[in-house]
């Protein structure tokens, strides 16, 4: 083998490592972050409730909301994801804007594959008269849900 193979053959393997490195840290951000396509962004569901929970964290707060009963039916939890602390504390909310207890009107885009779930468009705080809103995306006009 002469010195041209040996220099050649060692540039490819030092391009290829560069290639696979530079696309593994282009991957990162892409999977870190996910869309909100998850939501149906046409339809709203609305609800009366009780907060069971509220976790302010990275990358998104969530609230778990237990519905008023209907007749017949088991009042199961839902689980309605929010933007960040950072967005919602630049939004007017705070860590304690709502506790374990609180009764609300919760307005949601829904999840699509019809869980107890959704994304946050409004929130009002019953005793306090409190609305509070955390959808930072600009989202068609949302068809009730029937």
């Amino acid at each position: 083998m002469t010195l041209w193979d040996l220099v050649m053959k060692h540039t490819l393997r030092l391009g290829v490592c560069d290639l696979v490195f530079g696309l593994a840290l282009l991957a990162g951000p892409a999977a870190a972050h996910h869309s909100f396509a998850m939501f149906d962004q046409t339809r709203t569901v609305t609800f009366r409730g009780t907060i069971k929970d509220f976790q302010w964290s990275n990358p998104h707060a969530v609230v778990w909301v237990v519905p008023e009963p209907q007749a017949g039916a088991a009042a199961l939890p839902w689980t309605i994801e929010l933007t960040s602390p950072g967005n919602l504390t630049r939004m007017g909310w705070t860590r304690h804007a709502l506790k374990s207890g609180d009764r609300v009107d919760v307005e949601i885009n829904p999840l699509r594959d019809g869980q107890h779930g959704g994304s946050l468009r409004k929130i009002t705080v019953l005793d306090t008269g409190q609305v509070l809103t955390s959808s930072l995306q600009p989202t068609p006009a949302a068809k009730p849900a029937s």
